[in-house]
């Protein structure tokens, strides 16, 4: 049986998330029904990490084993042709029996999406956060950012019913930029907890409103309550934008 690697992209408005759901449809079972197609047999893909409902993907990884012979190069433009216009496949890899997407990935980034203007844009709904308060100060939320840099207990940034091992995690870098109402948050980590992201998004958010200051950060993390920073920010201004992997055959560290 050969394993093999996808690299694919989503735009998750129409799907319950990555994960299988037993009565919603999901990015993972439209991706086994089509991939099915195409090899000849069931298929079972493991994927680099669950998207909630209505979060994107700019890049996202799966692996599944298969007994067709189909080359690499070609399995894309084949599965493609049974994938609707939302989702699309654009590499796949064999590699070694003991990779796994999960397990496997070294490091992830999301980019969240803030659109900062009162006039409406058609073509961000559903891919943006739109808000409409007020200018949102982009050096306060960096600042902010700043603090969640590091290992720290993320528990206070995670959905209430979480239930891991360990809300211990690392933040490589969390950096905010704006170009014109445009905001683009990006935070790396090797790993997140369930809404961990929309949470310190939200949390600068609060910090940008002034309903708390960016130093009383870390005394929130050491805290541990949810509810002592700011809301959990929409889904669809969330997207997986980048994976580190050091798969040999994968390029350099990342799959994009």
């Amino acid at each position: 049986m050969r394993n093999i690697a996808l690299q694919l992209m989503y735009v998750g408005s129409n799907y319950h998330g990555w994960q299988i759901q037993k009565n919603a449809v999901s990015v993972e079972e439209t991706l086994e029904h089509a991939l099915g197609k195409i090899v000849g047999h069931p298929v079972k893909c493991t994927g680099a990490g669950r998207t909630d409902a209505g979060v994107h993907a700019l890049t996202y990884v799966a692996n599944f084993r298969t007994s067709s012979t189909i080359p690499c190069d070609r399995l894309p433009l084949a599965v493609n042709t049974r994938l609707p216009d939302d989702i699309a496949v654009t590499r796949a890899v064999e590699v070694s029996e003991d990779f796994n997407a999960i397990s496997s990935c070294v490091k992830k980034e999301y980019t969240y999406r803030i659109y900062n203007s009162r006039v409406p844009n058609a073509f961000l709904v559903n891919r943006v956060w739109r808000y409409t308060y007020g200018h949102l100060d982009e050096s306060v939320m960096a600042e902010a950012a700043g603090h969640f840099v590091g290992t720290h207990d993320f528990a206070a940034m995670k959905s209430v019913g979480t239930d891991v091992k360990s809300t211990v995690r690392t933040v490589y870098y969390f950096t905010v930029e704006r170009q014109g109402d445009m905001i683009e948050c990006k935070v790396c980590a090797n790993g997140f907890l369930y809404n961990m992201v929309r949470a310190m998004v939200g949390t600068l958010v609060y910090a940008a409103e002034g309903k708390l200051a960016p130093g009383d950060i870390p005394a929130i993390l050491s805290g541990g309550c949810r509810t002592e920073g700011g809301p959990t920010a929409p889904p669809g201004g969330l997207y997986m934008s980048r994976l580190w992997y050091t798969e040999p055959g994968l390029t350099g560290e990342e799959m994009t």
